[in-house]
């Protein structure tokens, strides 16, 4: 079957000034003109612009689409299997605070009788937390702790009560505050004050660390500095934080 470019757009849901512009940069070309000057697209243009909006979907840019689908050797089965397994991450959070929504309208209509406790108001919230963490750290914590400690963190963070999670909340605010002012003038890491957010960093492990160890805060000190996301993190509003707090765990340790 074949379609004009306003026929496509309206089966796809996108504009037609988007498909002239796919058309001008190269991504996705009518199958050809008609007698009266209009784009016809065809099975291969349609199967295309699904692949297209897929990875639109996964937040893949144009010029990296159009080396995808001229790529003979993309294997476009397991990109898609990736973007299912993420959508089904997406699908168990919103699931999750669909539940914890309706329990809370049930509660204060005071229908279903069922008591919502203190833990279950929260589950959603830190559930997000942890899939958050594990679409942007999971791997790189799971090769240098392995899945079982990364796994025992996670089980840590969910039984945190809501006043050790929010116990917990306060102190990352606070180390990212001292750390930011310890760099604007230009401390030292062994002085008092990096040595003061080297402890409170330890004591902020706790709340997920099954057990502490010198080796491994360290290891996770360095990694904010090797790993450009973690830096992000910490450097967000003042450039150095990551390395000072690298180099305070470092002296702390000793």
């Amino acid at each position: 079957m074949e379609y004009t470019i306003k026929k496509l757009g309206e089966l796809a849901g996108v504009s037609t000034r988007t498909l002239r512009y796919y058309d001008q940069i190269g991504l996705l070309k009518p199958c050809r003109i008609n007698s009266s000057g209009y784009r016809i697209y065809g099975q291969s243009e349609v199967d295309t612009l699904q692949q297209i909006l897929f990875y639109r979907e996964m937040g893949v840019e144009l010029s990296r689409i159009i080396q995808i689908l001229q790529d003979t050797e993309f294997n476009h089965l397991q990109a898609l299997e990736e973007h299912r397994a993420k959508l089904l991450q997406q699908q168990t959070r919103i699931n999750l605070l669909i539940d914890t929504v309706n329990k809370t309208i049930c509660q204060m209509k005071g229908k279903g009788g069922k008591y919502m406790t203190d833990k279950e108001k929260f589950e959603g919230f830190k559930k997000i937390r942890i899939d958050e963490n594990e679409r942007k750290y999971g791997d790189e914590v799971a090769k240098k702790y392995g899945e079982e400690a990364k796994a025992r963190s996670n089980a840590r963070f969910m039984n945190l009560s809501q006043e050790e999670y929010d116990k917990m909340t306060a102190l990352s605010a606070k180390i990212i505050e001292k750390l930011e002012k310890a760099v604007q003038e230009n401390a030292e890491p062994d002085s008092e004050a990096g040595l003061h957010i080297a402890e409170m960093h330890k004591d902020w492990l706790h709340y997920t660390w099954e057990k502490y160890s010198k080796e491994a805060h360290r290891t996770l000190a360095q990694m904010y500095v090797d790993d450009e996301r973690f830096t992000v993190y910490y450097d967000k509003n003042v450039t150095g934080c990551a390395k000072f707090l690298r180099d305070a765990v470092a002296v702390y340790c000793k």
